[in-house]
């Protein structure tokens, strides 16, 4: 009201005004003005918002100088909010305001007002246009617009540390009284925290907050307008403040002594207890490092560190023994490895404690005396000859008789036997060394009650005995030329010998006693294992003799001294200018008395191959369906001779005799086999007579020849082909064809082929038959 009062008041100054400036103007009338003076009285209005009166707000009046108060004058109003906001009395210039007005929303409206003729509307002077400020009032509370907000501070901090800053926002005008003036305060959070009234910057105001003791905290922080004076509005955020943890705490064992047992069974590596030093802080600032520092069980005993739940975990480094000692005593330190040396002055970030370790005593197998055993035997020893003696005990106390026993596995040929009660070792049969010069075996020690062993090593060494004679180091063959040289060395010899060999060991050499006195070869012993082959002769022949056997009796120095006598192979080869060796006669004179795996197998597979040959051969000759044999009733002449290959003609030399069974009469004396070349020729035996040369019998003629053949010792076992590798001329005696010669004159005499069988008939009467009937005509035609 006291504002609708202020500008009332104002109206009624800017009338009196107008009324002051309008006298001025009528008392001058008769003077001469130079320019036309503006007709307004004001161009700026102002209203209250938010005015929620029951009549409109009286904005302002408007008058013009030419106005003369007789109603010819007429307003009007345009512009922003011209007619609904704003309405004007046409007659007397008042402006009201129809509604309510938010300043937030518009702060002014630009109008233009003009004065017109009321009955021509024209325009009395030009349109002026003004302003209407809307002033403002206290409406609007402040804002945090960004809340609620989180913070971080480090625990222990100094009072007065920064936590944040928080800002509010007012809607109405900073510039116009105290609307937009705020002023921070807190209504939550104190007495471990406050903030600044003007900046709104969060502080801490207790020292040492702890965050062990509580990490976070729930601050509420208010903002008030009108400067913080009473009838302001406020608004209010919350900050969730949490303390950021610092390595402000040493780790800590909850017990100074912790109490551990262990059996003695446990092997190295396997966990004997654990315990944890606490320590409230967190991350990196509670990490605890653990050690041994002190105790008698420091060397029997480690520490590691579980990487999950950071416990310190002592486990056994060395075996124990509960016989040996019973109890262990260990000093376990703590320590934080990041210490913030802002806080190094709150003490020592480390503990101590104590750890008792008591051993368990447990039935433990036995245990030998050492960890393995070597021992000797010679070789050839004789059966139960003594190698060694194994011995274990029973380390617990009640202290158990012990058996012994090897392990078949381990002696599978069982070459050693052990007394089960004493534990001696002795062989079962002589040891070969050159066969096997070690034997590992294992010796198993066994409680009665309850059944627990324990095995050791054994390693048996077969010392050597000189039982093998020398024998070449090589056995290859010397070759020698023809024409060596009497004097020269044509091969040097070396021994080894299977038995261990020293480096004391020596060989000597010597020739054997039977051809210690040769004419051919020498030999001289160098005294240094080795012996030198001399020629005694020249003159050599490989046609001669090509190969020649030289023994040789070679000695060592072992004891007993042993010897053998080796053959030396020497063998006689042609031999050019240079001494280079053209060839060699290597066939030997001797076959091998045995024969190999191989050679028997081979010799069985080429007996079975001919077995299978033969058993072919007579199956075919049973297929065919003439006999291979011709009785006497058959005549030779009707078989038919096939030849499957083509001769070379009358060039052909080689060829068998055809003639002598076509003509038997040219069969005189003994024609021998061309499909081989005899040596010797032997007789016909007597009693096998030879055909007459005029016979005809052909069944007696080849009978003949099986028998000759048969009693030939040089003729094969089997039927000569002859194969006709070329073709030859023509024949000089032209066409032999049968049907040439019927038309053909013919000096032969036909007339045997009467006697050839009925099988020759028609031959017999094709050129027999002929020849008589010419002789018969021609005789006619004589007579």
């Amino acid at each position: 009201m006291f504002l609708f009062f202020f500008f009332f008041f104002l109206a009624l100054t800017f009338n009196s005004l107008f009324c002051f400036f309008f006298y001025l103007r009528a008392g001058k009338e008769g003077q001469v003005l130079h320019r036309s003076k503006r007709g307004w009285v004001w161009n700026q209005f102002f209203v209250i918002e938010e005015y929620t009166g029951p009549d409109p707000v009286l904005v302002g009046r408007l008058h013009s100088d030419v106005d003369s108060g007789d109603g010819n004058i007429k307003y009007i109003l345009s512009g922003e909010g011209a007619g609904t906001i704003f309405v004007i009395d046409d007659k007397t210039g008042n402006i009201h305001a129809t509604k309510t007005l938010d300043r937030e929303e518009q702060a002014q409206y630009t109008l233009t007002a003009q004065a017109v003729a009321r009955d021509t509307n024209k325009p009395l002077e030009p349109p002026s246009e003004f302003i209407v400020k809307v002033q403002d009032i206290n409406d609007n509370p402040p804002e945090f617009l960004h809340g609620p907000y989180y913070a971080r501070v480090p625990e222990m901090s100094n009072v007065g540390t920064s936590v944040m800053q928080v800002t509010a926002t007012d809607a109405d005008d900073p510039t116009y009284g105290n609307s937009a003036r705020l002023v921070y305060s807190i209504l939550q959070g104190q007495p471990y925290f406050s903030v600044e009234p003007q900046t709104g910057i969060i502080r801490t105001a207790l020292p040492n907050m702890d965050r062990e003791a509580r990490q976070e905290y729930d601050v509420v922080i208010q903002a008030k307008d009108m400067g913080g004076h009473m009838g302001g509005l406020s608004g209010t955020t919350e900050v969730k403040i949490t303390l950021t943890d610092v390595n402000d705490n040493p780790p800590k064992f909850p017990q100074s002594v912790y109490s551990m047992t262990v059996s003695e069974d446990k092997v190295p590596g396997e966990e004997v207890g654990r315990l944890h030093a606490k320590d409230p802080d967190l991350g990196d600032n509670g990490l605890v490092n653990y050690r041994l520092i002190d105790g008698d069980g420091i060397t029997m005993f480690e520490l590691s560190t579980d990487s999950e739940t950071r416990e310190a975990v002592v486990k056994l480094k060395k075996p124990v023994d509960f016989e040996t000692k019973r109890s262990y005593t260990l000093k376990v330190e703590g320590s934080n490895p990041h210490v913030d040396p802002q806080f190094l002055a709150w003490g020592p970030y480390k503990d101590e404690a104590t750890i008792k370790i008591s051993v368990e005593d447990a039935d433990e197998p036995p245990v030998f005396v050492a960890p393995s055993y070597t021992f000797e035997v010679e070789e050839n020893a004789p059966e139960g000859t003594l190698v060694g003696r194994v011995h274990a005990k029973d380390t617990d106390v009640a202290n158990n008789p012990v058996r012994y026993m090897i392990p078949r596995y381990t002696d599978v040929e069982q070459f050693f036997s052990i007394n089960s009660e004493d534990g001696m070792i002795t062989t079962t049969r002589p040891l070969d060394r050159e066969a096997q010069p070690w034997h590992n075996i294992s010796v198993s020690a066994t409680e009665i009650e309850p059944n627990l062993s324990f095995c050791v090593r054994v390693n048996i060494k077969v010392k050597d005995v000189n039982d093998n004679p020398p024998e070449f180091a090589t056995n290859n063959e010397v070759l020698m030329c023809e024409t060596v040289a009497p004097g020269k060395v044509i091969e040097t010899v070396s021994a080894v010998d299977k038995d261990e060999m020293a480096h004391r060991q020596h060989f000597t050499f010597s020739l054997a006693p039977e051809v210690a006195h040769n004419h051919n070869f020498s030999l001289k012993d160098n005294r240094d294992s080795t012996a030198s082959i001399y020629v005694l002769r020249k003159g050599f022949s490989r046609l001669t003799q090509d190969v020649y056997y030289l023994p040789i009796e070679i000695n060592d120095n072992g004891f007993p001294a042993m010897s053998s006598t080796n053959t030396l192979t020497i063998r006689v080869c042609s031999c050019d200018s240079k001494d280079t060796i053209l060839s060699c006669n290597v066939e030997p004179y001797v076959l091998p008395a045995g024969l190999s795996t191989g050679a028997l197998i081979a010799i069985l597979a080429c007996i079975v191959i001919l077995l299978a040959i033969v058993v072919l051969f007579v199956a075919l000759r049973r297929q065919k369906k003439e006999p291979l044999i011709v009785f006497e009733e058959e005549d030779i002449r009707e078989n038919i001779i096939t030849y499957d290959d083509e001769g070379g003609g009358e060039e052909d030399t080689e060829a068998f005799d055809i003639a002598t069974l076509q003509n038997p009469d040219g069969a005189n004396g003994f024609l021998p086999r061309k499909d081989i070349k005899p040596e010797l020729q032997y007789p016909i035996r007597p009693g096998i007579g030879r055909p007459a040369a005029n016979s005809v019998d052909v069944d007696d003629f080849i009978k003949t020849r099986i028998a000759e053949a048969d009693s030939d010792p040089t003729a094969p076992p089997y039927d000569s082909i002859q194969i006709y590798g070329y073709e030859g001329r023509g024949s000089l005696a032209g066409s032999l064809s049968s049907l040439e010669s019927v038309t053909t004159e013919s000096d032969l005499d036909y007339d045997y082929l009467q006697s050839w069988g009925p099988r020759f008939k028609k031959l017999a009467d094709l050129y027999g038959t002929k020849d008589c009937s010419i002789n018969d005509a021609d005789d006619g035609e004589d007579s």
